[in-house]
């Protein structure tokens, strides 16, 4: 049947659609499938798209129809068409049939089959129809090494050697306060939890544009920056004005500015610039000399108050550097919950081991699910690593998008018997999806209706609130990347992580260094919106190449009071914070430059005693795990 795509458009148009070439020719793909017309399939497809209130076209859309439209009415009318005519062949239909479509895909599995190893042998899928559906049950009975087959996206795939030798296997490689007697298991989610994602104003939920942005509007963010800082400190510190940057002054000078380097190297102690805000110095530059000042701390990008003196306006010789202020932390409300205590369970990619792509540690990861039970399990990217070795070389037989989605079914289908909450946090690193920070969250739309009570897709990064608790996620390497920037000095013993952690929580953002790396791709307008702290985070979460620590780094008061379970806690309240930091662990052999991360466990209690934390490698080798209880 021969079918116009001009027409198909014309009809289109008639309700105001638009369509791009592609989504024309799958249409035309569609009709001669389905044997539908021009006019009837505009029909049938305007009638989807307002029933499901869509407002554009796109590939996506028409995966959803055919899916959830075309092929539910094909298998009705073959159905009644094999009871009215004694089984016979339907036709013209018969190319759709579900017998044939089932043949077809058999003959796909076969030749993919003939790629693997002898020893994996045929694995054969479960063959459905209309008349014996696959049920619910028996979808969420399957086990998770059936779901991941890693051989029908990778024809080389292998068992990891190294990774099935380990004999680590739930070694406490870190511990933390009074971690002994606590009990590792959760309630499956059966208690009640209290889940928000907290923005400021708002969090980030869709995809948008990138790539346009304008020198002017970069500026414009920046300036914004630094005035909110200077007037927080401003106010804080009581302090009457800011000095313009080159008028040259007899007495010490308070200035306001961001941190930068005269040159295109790494900064050091004289390579030091301050340039000053838009309203009190039109955004100049002064060199500054920092052989008066005992401690200090800088990086790029730093919005900072110096006081001191500039008697020719052409160098500052700062006498004084103040300290940032924090945000205030969050307030539990009605809303929030009670106190009881719950187990958070922390994962971190990739879930795959260096030398295969069988994703054996995620399957492993799993088991620890199904077998402790979490409340909530937080599940960090990437899930399909841009940098592992067979994604680079395309050795893969799938598209990206397909491997990440049978990765992403098999996690919600495999601990489906747990009832654990899932939140899902990208990461730079994941392949299929946008490369772009502040990075919207992973789309999904075939979720079942139980599966969407328990799976959370939240932005990069992400401040998670549980029971009242605040989390502060990002899948980001900020922490290497600042430390690779960051110089100091001082009279005493200094801990550099503490130094950095201490910088993200004054400067009030996931990621405050300027410039960025060079992989890090900023879009700083929606960087202003959803890359900023709502409020000091309870619990920090980063993925790093560093070495791991848990730690409660010194903070300056903050402005308001902290939450209750702070207080009630047996904490320095100048520590509030709690961070823990995952290592990405170096790999070996021709790959030695690159890193994958490993996970640990951790255990807090806020209402009665000192917060506790013990680190237990689950997977060994590469990919522990962590786990959280909070009460």
């Amino acid at each position: 049947m021969a079918v116009s795509a001009q027409l198909l458009v014309e009809e289109l148009h008639i309700f105001g659609l638009e369509c791009e070439e592609a989504v024309t020719e799958k249409l035309v793909e569609l009709c001669i499938l389905y044997g539908q017309n021009e006019e009837g399939m505009a029909s049938e497809l305007i009638a989807f798209c307002t029933s499901t209130r869509k407002d554009c076209l796109t590939l996506e859309t028409l995966n959803s129809f055919e899916h959830e439209f075309l092929s539910k009415r094909l298998s009705r009318t073959w159905h009644g068409a094999s009871k009215d005519r004694g089984h016979r062949h339907a036709g013209p239909r018969d190319i759709v049939s579900i017998q044939e479509l089932i043949e077809v895909e058999e003959e796909e599995e076969t030749l993919l089959n003939s790629y693997t190893t002898p020893s994996k042998g045929s694995q054969k899928r479960t063959i459905t129809t209309p008349e014996t559906p696959l049920t619910k049950r028996s979808v969420s009975a399957r086990s998770p090494h059936q779901l991941l087959s890693p051989s029908s996206f990778s024809p080389s795939a292998t068992p990891p050697q190294k990774y099935s030798s380990r004999s680590n296997r739930g070694e406490v490689v870190t511990s933390f306060g009074s971690a002994q007697g606590v009990s590792w298991s959760g309630s499956g989610g059966t208690s009640h939890l209290s889940l928000k994602v907290l923005g400021h104003p708002e969090p980030l939920t869709r995809s948008y544009k990138y790539m346009f942005q304008k020198l002017p509007d970069i500026r414009e963010v920046l300036t914004c920056k630094i005035e909110e800082l200077g007037s927080e400190l401003k106010e804080h510190y009581k302090i009457e004005a800011f000095a313009p940057i080159l008028v040259p002054a007899q007495e010490p000078v308070t200035l306001l500015g961001q941190i930068g380097c005269d040159s295109n190297g790494k900064l050091n102690h004289k390579s030091v610039i301050l340039e000053g805000d838009l309203e009190h110095s039109s955004g100049t530059q002064i060199p500054v000399d920092l052989s008066e000042l005992k401690e200090y701390s800088l990086f790029p990008g730093q919005v900072v108050v110096m006081e001191g003196i500039n008697t020719t306006g052409r160098k500052l010789v700062a006498t004084r550097l103040y300290e940032g202020v924090p945000l205030p932390f969050h307030q539990p409300d009605e809303e929030d919950g009670d106190s009881e205590q719950f187990m958070v369970l922390v994962a971190c990619g990739p879930y795959t081991t260096s030398d295969s792509i069988t994703f054996d540690p995620l399957l492993d990861l799993i088991t620890i699910i199904n077998r402790d039970r979490p409340d909530v399990c937080i599940l960090f990217g990437p899930f399909l690593d841009a940098k592992h070795e067979q994604v680079e070389s395309c050795l893969l037989t799938s598209s990206f998008e397909d491997v990440f989605k049978q990765c992403l079914r098999t996690i919600i289908e495999g601990t489906r018997s747990s009832g654990s909450h899932l939140i899902f946090v990208p990461s730079l690193r994941d392949v299929h999806h946008e490369p772009v920070y502040p990075q919207p969250p992973f789309s999904c739309s075939d979720l079942l209706r139980e599966d969407k009570k328990r799976v959370r897709l939240v932005s990069e990064p992400c401040t998670l609130s549980i029971n009242g608790v605040t989390f502060g996620l990002t899948s980001t390497d900020l922490l290497f990347h600042m430390g690779a920037e960051e110089i100091s000095s001082s009279s005493g013993t200094s801990d550099r992580f503490s130094r950095i952690l201490k910088h993200i929580l004054t400067q009030r953002s996931y990621y405050p260094l300027y410039p960025p790396q060079e992989d890090v791709a900023i879009d700083y307008e929606n960087f202003y919106l959803y890359a900023q702290l709502p409020v000091t985070p309870d619990i920090f979460i980063a993925p790093s190449e560093l070495r791991y620590f848990v730690k409660t780094p010194a903070m300056p008061p903050a402005p308001v009071g902290i939450s209750s379970h702070h207080r009630d806690a047996d904490l320095n309240q100048k520590e509030p914070l709690l961070h823990l930091e995952f290592p990405l662990q170096a790999r070996t052999g021709k790959n030695r430059g690159q890193a994958r991360r490993a996970l640990l466990p951790a255990c807090f209690r806020f209402s009665e005693a000192s917060p506790a934390f013990s680190g237990e490698s689950d997977f060994g080798y590469l990919d522990p795990l962590t786990s959280l209880i909070v009460s």
